[in-house]
This record gives C-alpha cells, sequence and structure tokens, in this order.
C-alpha cells in the first residue's frame, strides 16, 4: 500500500464521528422540549371560557378570532386589530388558504387566478413550505437572488412589470429562513411601491421570524401594510404571524393582517370552510402573552436558549471549514437558520455523508423552488432542536462532512 492509497485525515477524523453513534435528526427548525417548557403556564391559563364580548369560547362562532386575540396580533404587528385575523393553530395554513381562495375565487374585484397561468416570485434561498404550496397547486415559479438586505430589487421590478402572469411573491422580511436576510427600508419601499403588470399582485409576507431575536439589538422592519397604503397599493400585502416559535410550536395560534378589504374577503370565503377556531386556545395564549412587553420578555429567554446553540455551530465552522476555499456561513442576528455554502456540486454529497454519520439535515436543494438549487451549494443548518452538547457535535459532523465531500 502506498501512501496514496491510506486515508486522509480529514477521513479518518470523519471514520472515528461516525463511531458515535449519533441519531440527530435536523431537518426542521423545532423548538427544544426546554423553550417549550418556558409556555409550560399554557396548561393552567384559562380560568374561565367567556370572552371580553361574551363568546363562549366552548361554542361555535368567532371566525375572525376574539376581540382580544385580535388586539393582542394588532398590537404585535402594529395594525388595528380590526385588520387582523386569528385563526387556526399554523400560519402556513392562513398562507395556503389565501393562495387556495385566489385560485379560486380572485382577490377582491378581480378574476379567479385558474383561469389564465399564474407566476409566484421566489427569493432564494428561502422557505420549501412556501414553495411547495405553489408546486402543488400549479403554480411557476422564477427564483430571484437574495441580496444582503432583501431580494433583487432590479430583477424584482423588471419581472412584474414585464408578465401579468406573476400574481405574487413570497416574502419573509426579518431573519429570512434559511439566510436570516433582513428586508431593508429601502427594499419595502420599492416592493409596496412598484408598477405590476397584473393589477391583481399581491404579497404573501411571512413575518415568522419578527420577535426572533438571537441578540441584544433588536432589527426592525417597515411596516409593508403601511408603505403599500402610502404607494396607491392598499390591497396588496398579507401579512403572516404565529405564536408557533413563542409559545408551543403544535398548538399555537395564527394571524393575518391586511387591508379592511382583504380581511372582509377572507372572512367570507373562510366562513365556507370553518364555522370558528379554537377560542379556548385564543384565551390562553392571550392569558399568558398579554401584550408586547410580555411577549418581547418571553423571546428573551427563547433567545438565551438559542444563542449559546448558534454560537457553537459558528464556532465549529470556523474551526474546521475556516480556511477552506469557496466555503461560507451566515451569522444570522435572528431567527431559526443558519445557511451553510458549499462549493458548486457539494452539499448533496455533504447531506449524504452527514446521514451516514448520524445526522439528517434538510435535503440539499430545499430551499429553492422544486428542490433545484442550481449549483447544489447550500445547506440549511437547524440549531434550535439539539442540546448545546449535541449540537456542537453534530457541527463538526457536518463540517467533516463536506472537507470528506470536497476531497472526492
Amino acid at each position: 500500500m502506498t501512501a496514496a492509497d491510506l486515508p486522509s485525515q480529514d477521513q479518518q477524523q470523519y471514520q472515528a464521528f461516525k463511531q458515535l453513534g449519533l441519531k440527530l435528526d435536523m431537518s426542521r427548525g423545532k423548538p427544544s422540549p426546554e423553550q417549550l417548557d418556558l409556555s409550560n403556564a399554557l396548561l393552567n391559563a384559562v380560568d374561565g371560557y367567556k370572552a371580553a364580548d361574551g363568546t363562549d369560547g366552548r361554542n361555535y362562532g368567532g371566525t375572525v378570532g376574539l376581540p382580544e386575540a385580535r388586539a393582542l396580533f394588532g398590537e404585535l404587528l402594529d395594525v388595528p386589530a380590526a385588520q387582523v385575523v386569528v385563526d387556526s393553530s399554523a400560519s402556513l395554513s392562513l398562507m395556503h388558504d389565501v393562495i387556495m381562495y385566489a385560485l379560486l375565487n380572485g382577490t377582491p374585484g378581480n378574476a379567479p387566478w385558474v383561469r389564465e397561468p399564474v407566476t409566484f416570485l421566489c427569493p432564494v434561498p428561502g422557505y420549501d413550505r412556501h414553495f411547495a404550496i405553489c408546486e402543488t397547486r400549479g403554480i411557476k415559479m422564477i427564483n430571484v437572488p437574495m441580496n444582503d438586505d432583501g431580494p433583487d430589487m432590479d430583477l424584482v421590478e423588471k419581472l412584474v412589470a414585464e408578465d401579468a402572469s406573476i400574481k405574487g411573491m413570497w416574502c419573509v422580511p426579518k431573519y429570512s429562513n434559511p439566510g436570516g436576510v433582513v428586508y431593508s427600508d429601502a427594499v419595502v419601499q420599492r416592493l409596496a411601491a412598484m408598477k405590476t403588470a397584473a393589477p391583481d399582485f399581491i404579497l404573501m409576507w411571512d413575518d415568522a421570524y419578527r420577535f426572533h431575536h438571537l441578540g441584544a439589538e433588536k432589527l426592525e422592519v417597515l411596516s409593508i401594510l403601511e408603505a403599500c397604503a402610502a404607494a396607491g397599493h392598499p390591497d396588496r400585502a398579507f401579512v403572516f404571524a404565529s405564536s408557533s416559535k413563542v409559545t408551543w410550536a403544535g398548538s399555537g395560534i395564527a394571524a393575518l393582517a391586511s387591508s379592511p378589504a382583504n380581511i372582509a374577503w377572507w372572512t367570507k370565503h373562510s366562513g365556507i370552510r370553518s364555522i370558528g377556531p379554537d377560542k379556548i386556545n385564543q384565551l390562553r395564549h392571550v392569558r399568558l402573552l398579554k401584550d408586547l412587553p410580555t411577549v418581547e420578555a418571553l423571546m428573551e429567554q427563547h433567545a438565551a436558549l438559542l444563542k449559546p446553540k448558534f454560537d457553537a455551530v459558528l464556532a465549529q465552522f470556523e474551526q474546521y471549514l475556516g480556511n477552506v476555499p469557496g466555503v461560507s456561513w451566515t451569522r444570522p442576528q435572528g431567527g431559526y437558520f443558519i445557511d451553510l455554502v458549499t462549493p458548486d456540486g457539494a452539499a448533496k454529497r455533504t447531506v449524504a455523508l452527514a446521514k451516514e454519520a448520524g445526522i439528517t439535515l434538510t435535503p440539499a436543494g430545499a430551499a429553492f423552488p422544486y428542490g433545484n438549487d442550481p449549483k447544489d451549494r447550500h445547506i440549511r443548518i437547524a440549531p434550535s432542536f439539539p442540546s448545546l452538547d449535541e449540537i456542537t457535535k453534530a457541527a463538526q459532523g457536518i463540517a467533516l462532512s463536506l472537507r470528506v465531500a470536497l476531497a472526492g
């Protein structure tokens, strides 16, 4: 056996890592048990079933949400309570329904989308579940590169002005999934004011990480509803938010905020789908969360649990990948993800090698429409669920997997 036949140091380290027998699923950005424990008071938060207006939370009704739940999200999103609907336990459900109502019924004053081709703009890398809604409903998707301050607006403005089939655009304006991008004021204003060939163009504004800061600096994003109204497009934006990563991920409450016309449109169509949401769950969330200062204090506790895990990943990447040409990663100030960027053609192989080492990651390419990362470069890292010790080991294993992938 010659020296060339001997395993490289990276391969030796990788093989030794595999012997640890890890079994970690990091495929989704799930809160840890310790984070969920922060809201265990929800179990005893309801001491009655009557809402402020006398509504019996045990019965049918309340299709737009209880008044106090609408007021809470109005305060959190800085919009009038009358422009908020509280329904479902997941904002993704509300996003799906907005798309379905637009397809089948049309947005206010416009024809149903199903009568013509429909296209959506998708900033990439982005959220795979957004893309899945479009793909399963036959909506064509166009990639838009993401810059440090948001989507490439020169390209966005060109596309929407030329193509009337472009009916909408997905946006995660703060701490985007997975890149952690925060939209600048200029980007928000351009999105609100841009001229579109489609008169019924909408912005699907997923404000999932509005309060999910990792450090002392709490970055803010301009109100898209106010910007759209000021630009003469009051019905352009639908804003979505939830308590899914504030309280309990599987038992939260979700909200939709938009213009009065859009809220009336939503109410009309959602009344066919449901006779009313889980109002007892709304009551217990209102009584636990109370107001904006209470939510911010709770999110500081989340950050205290999350930030050491993010720091551990970044430290391991710096140690094992800091001198590897063509490798980079984001250093987010909030949200749930780190975007690990490999040299061209290495992401899928890295994910496969990590799987062999006991680390399940989001499939490479998931952050792009149709699961197709054209350059096979992006890997979404979700540090939240594993323990600090586990995520430190996992980050090392991912880095070793990438080094072995690059070795060929």
